[in-house]
């Protein structure tokens, strides 16, 4: 499904059950979030969780007019995966903002090292921040968008129950992991047969 105006909520409508359906978006997002390392994480977008955050800035930003809903729509609409692929917002988290401006140098390039390997089959990397540059020669942004775009042949291991690695293989920051079988079984949902 498509996100477009009609099927968003009125900010009314929103306002009445934000509250009570939190505990559903965080328990969500949480499914979808996969730590690599002790620093990045992947929170792996869907409708629901784009949706929600539309809802949100229509909400915090109290957005009722067509033109700036159709803004909304605009800037978070592409990050809902399309069938042959995954979306994720990486975080790149230091605490210390002194380590953080040392660490965002030492991991320029970092978002083009990411990869996506699915069992017997060749590792995917993940097109990074299609919708702006979010790096300079000094140093790297802490959020990117990266989208992981899979051959049928993966699509169909992914839905039969390979198991799938996400990992980096950037110089400075070497990790990876198993995608848990319940986070896998989210994530294998938005691909098309």
């Amino acid at each position: 499904m498509t996100i477009n105006r009609d099927n968003l909520l009125s900010l009314e409508a929103y306002s009445k059950i934000r509250k009570t359906s939190k505990p559903e978006a965080i328990a969500h997002r949480r499914l979808r979030s996969i730590e690599l390392g002790e620093h990045v994480t992947l929170q792996f977008e869907d409708e629901l969780t784009v949706r929600r955050q539309i809802q949100e800035m229509l909400h915090i930003e109290k957005i009722f007019d067509e033109d700036g809903i159709q803004s909304e729509i605009d800037a978070y609409a592409p990050l809902v995966p399309d069938g042959s692929n995954w979306k994720a917002t990486m975080l790149i988290e230091y605490p210390d903002p002194n380590e953080r401006r040392v660490e965002l140098a030492r991991l320029i390039g970092v978002e083009d090292r990411l990869f996506v390997e699915v069992e017997g089959q060749v590792r995917v990397y993940a097109i990074a921040d299609e919708d702006l540059e979010r790096e300079n020669a000094e140093k790297t942004s802490s959020v990117h968008f990266v989208r992981f775009e899979f051959s049928p042949a993966q699509r169909a291991a992914v839905r039969a129950g390979a198991a799938v690695k996400l990992g980096c293989d950037h110089t400075n920051y070497p990790a990876h992991v198993t995608i848990a079988p319940e986070t896998l079984a989210s994530l294998a949902g938005d691909l098309a047969p």
